[in-house]
């Protein structure tokens, strides 16, 4: 079933993905949150039909006392709510220490909102309409790599770069001796860049090796937070992060 403001049930026969588990072998949790009733009721109805453990907030105030609650494994977070929205209740998450992964469910489409949102911490983000298909998959993955940890490798060694360089046991960055602050999505992009450095990364080999998206999706995921990168990294010092028009991403010491 589709709708202007809901989702689809994507083709016919196609398979969900597997319910990634918590570390004591229950299902996930999910804390689906919109003020739509029927939206909400129908991801409910679906996710928990999948073998999620799910439960639902209308608003952003609800939301914030839900997660309290059931520490949910990952929020699917309406953006446009009356009150607190979207954007508000994960800059709040955030402000606490709150790392639960977040997928952002939005009707807006300028780059500047959706950068806004993963400026509040947001790992994902799908634009109304969507097929429940797509959300499957994309929320199957973020708890693949977020999951009591999975996707996020210890290591005791460090990557240089130019005056890059990144702690990957600490998972801290600092540029030019100053330490820069990431979120793990954004870290773990970085950890890729700088590993394959002088390497141009495609967008969907990006979205496959730091997101986990082994399918086929048109999603600007990469572009936006490759912006978010070069925010924080471009202001001290020359730019690391190149755009190869048309085929991906190289970070590489400047020239000259």
């Amino acid at each position: 079933m589709s709708s202007s403001s809901g989702p689809d049930s994507g083709p016919a026969g196609a398979t969900p993905p597997a319910v990634p588990l918590r570390p004591d072998g229950s299902p996930a949790r999910l804390l689906v949150v919109d003020d739509e009733e029927s939206l909400a009721d129908l991801l409910v109805e679906a996710l928990s039909f999948q073998g999620y453990e799910v439960t639902s907030a209308a608003s952003g105030t609800a939301a914030l006392a839900a997660v309290d609650a059931s520490r949910p494994d990952l929020i699917i977070l309406d953006v446009n709510m009356p009150g607190i929205d979207g954007f508000g209740v994960a800059d709040r998450l955030r402000s606490t220490g709150d790392r639960t992964p977040i997928v952002f469910l939005t009707a807006r489409t300028a780059p500047g909102d959706l950068r806004e949102g993963f400026g509040s911490g947001g790992d994902d983000y799908l634009k109304k309409p969507f097929r429940l298909e797509e959300l499957s998959l994309r929320v199957a993955a973020v708890l693949r790599r977020t999951i009591d940890g999975a996707g996020e490798r210890r290591a005791d060694d460090t990557l240089t770069v130019a005056d890059l360089t990144l702690d990957l046991a600490a998972h801290r960055v600092t540029r030019g001796g100053q330490a820069v602050d990431f979120s793990p999505t954004e870290f773990r992009l970085l950890r890729y860049l700088a590993a394959n450095a002088g390497r141009v990364a495609s967008k969907q080999e990006l979205l496959k090796q730091v997101w986990g998206y082994d399918f086929d999706t048109e999603s600007s995921l990469a572009e936006t937070y490759v912006f978010y990168l070069r925010r924080k990294l471009d202001k001290l010092g020359p730019r690391l992060i190149h755009t190869v028009r048309g085929v991906g991403y190289m970070l590489r010491p400047p020239q000259g």
